[in-house]
């Protein structure tokens, strides 16, 4: 007779309370960081149609909606705008403008919430007329990486006198985080973190957030400067380079087809480290879940649990409202 197992990982497994009680990875609202998208108007509250649920606010609204989102736990949120075509230029100058939506919106939101953490954007896209995250050269058609530092600077001045917690360069610019932290020290936003996007990626899974900015470019594309999705190692250089230039937390981006590259960052760094579930990795839960192929919920909270069990100390995910209800429930 065949001997019996001596070891059962099942008795671990056996009733609720105990698989309760010797879970490795658990959710928070604490764990989220909500993004939202900003659109000019009064009482705007216009659906992402590539998203659902998502929806693009105008400042009065986006007050209201994070209102909510503090009382179910969630008190971080990572604004961007969608900005007029007639105020953009290809210096991106309305970035720095401090009567624009953007500025005004997170003066507003700090007023209102002083407690609440901002992260907001440092990349020139949404302000561009030609769509790029840099200057583009106008012969060639290069993307000018010093150049564009001056930029990203000044933007992410603007927007620390604004009320800033945090600077989220998304820009992928070489020593972009040395310059904004030279520029934010020597004008005593010291206190501001800057959190990289170390590594974000030239990823197809971007799609429906640029529907809803309305910022893709105009011409070409962005793998000259966004990492080759090919590509794991790159990963830890750029993650040394922030480390060294000043970083405070880095990032991931996207997250649910690059959890190595979590593991990876995760493993090389006692950075914080934090991670992208980017618009396509939400809108094909939706999408699956609409058409009854999926249990959205289900899905949704294990995809989550997915990205902070590959090594995520945050997530920014546009399901941070729907899951801060389901963990209320229990």
């Amino acid at each position: 007779m065949p001997q019996l197992p001596i070891h059962r990982p099942r008795r671990n497994r056996k009733s609720q309370v105990i698989r309760d009680m010797v879970q490795e990875t658990r959710l928070t609202a604490h764990d989220f960081i909500f993004p939202l998208f900003l659109i000019e108007g009064q009482n705007q509250h216009v659906e992402v149609k590539s998203m659902p649920g998502i929806f693009r606010f105008s400042t009065d609204r986006i007050i209201d909606e994070i209102g909510q989102c503090v009382e179910l736990g969630i008190n971080s949120f990572a604004p961007f705008p969608s900005i007029n075509d007639g105020l953009k230029d290809r210096l991106a100058r309305e970035s720095a403008n401090p009567d624009g939506l953007y500025l005004k919106t997170v003066a507003d939101i700090k007023r209102q919430f002083p407690d609440v953490v901002l992260m907001t954007d440092v990349a020139m896209d949404p302000y561009s007329s030609d769509g790029h995250d840099g200057v583009v050269d106008a012969e060639s058609g290069d993307i000018l990486n010093d150049a564009t530092l001056e930029v990203l600077g000044q933007m992410a001045l603007a927007q620390a006198r604004a009320g800033a917690d945090i600077i989220g360069p998304s820009d992928m610019m070489d020593g972009r985080v040395a310059w904004i932290r030279e520029v934010l020290d020597s004008n005593a936003f010291g206190h501001v973190s800057i959190m990289s996007y170390t590594a974000k990626y030239a990823s197809a899974f971007y799609g429906p957030f640029r529907d809803a900015l309305d910022s893709a470019p105009k011409k070409g594309d962005k793998k000259s400067y966004q990492m080759n999705p090919a590509n794991r190692r790159e990963a830890l250089r750029e993650l040394a380079l922030d480390e060294q230039e000043g970083a405070d937390m880095v990032m991931v981006k996207p997250a649910l087809s690059y959890l190595d590259v979590i593991m990876d960052v995760k493993n090389h760094t006692n950075l914080p480290v934090t991670a992208y579930n980017v618009s396509g990795e939400y809108a094909m839960v939706k999408a699956a879940a609409q058409q009854g192929w999926l249990d959205g919920e289900k899905t949704m909270m294990e995809v989550l649990l997915s990205i902070k069990r590959a090594g995520a100390d945050a997530i920014l995910t546009y399901f941070a409202k729907e899951a801060a209800e389901v963990l209320r429930r229990g």
